[in-house]
């Protein structure tokens, strides 16, 4: 398990089918419940070759200790293209160990290669560990409000 205080530089990677079960017990711990059909939805359009999307996994030996998805979005509501982060996960025992910032770093890099400049994603209000972790990174609230209705 890390320190708070280490920085320890893990191996970051392109995701395979076969780290989804490693996957999805983040799943289960952050009490959503496992969910194989998301995961498998998931790899199938985030985890192949596409130049506008990316799927990594963070391993520390053979083990997968987090994730991060995200992709490019070109022009959506007048927006222009931007990387957008939407799944992050890190496994709670090794938590605050730099892991979550080493795969937004690499997503960052991804989207700069991508020739975007920007990044966004969409935290619930509620969720503080998010809203900590991503204002740790520079971001802030951007110039889109979400809406919505029940149906």
């Amino acid at each position: 398990m890390s320190s708070k205080n280490a920085q320890v530089s893990y191996g970051i990677r392109k995701a395979k089918e076969s780290d989804l079960p490693a996957i999805m017990t983040f799943d289960e711990r952050s009490n959503k419940g496992s969910n194989p059909r998301y995961w498998q939805e998931m790899f199938a359009r985030y985890g192949d070759e596409e130049s506008k999307q990316l799927f990594l996994v963070c391993e520390e030996g053979p083990e997968i200790v987090g994730f991060i998805i995200g992709e490019v979005r070109d022009w959506e509501f007048g927006s222009h293209p931007c990387g957008w982060i939407f799944a992050l996960g890190v496994r709670p025992d090794v938590r605050l160990g730099g892991i979550a910032t080493q795969l937004y770093d690499a997503m960052c890099d991804f989207f700069k290669t991508a020739g975007v400049t920007k990044v966004r994603t969409m935290v619930y209000r509620k969720n503080h560990d998010f809203h900590s972790f991503f204002r740790s990174q520079g971001m802030m609230a951007g110039p889109f409000v979400q809406l919505e209705r029940d149906l």
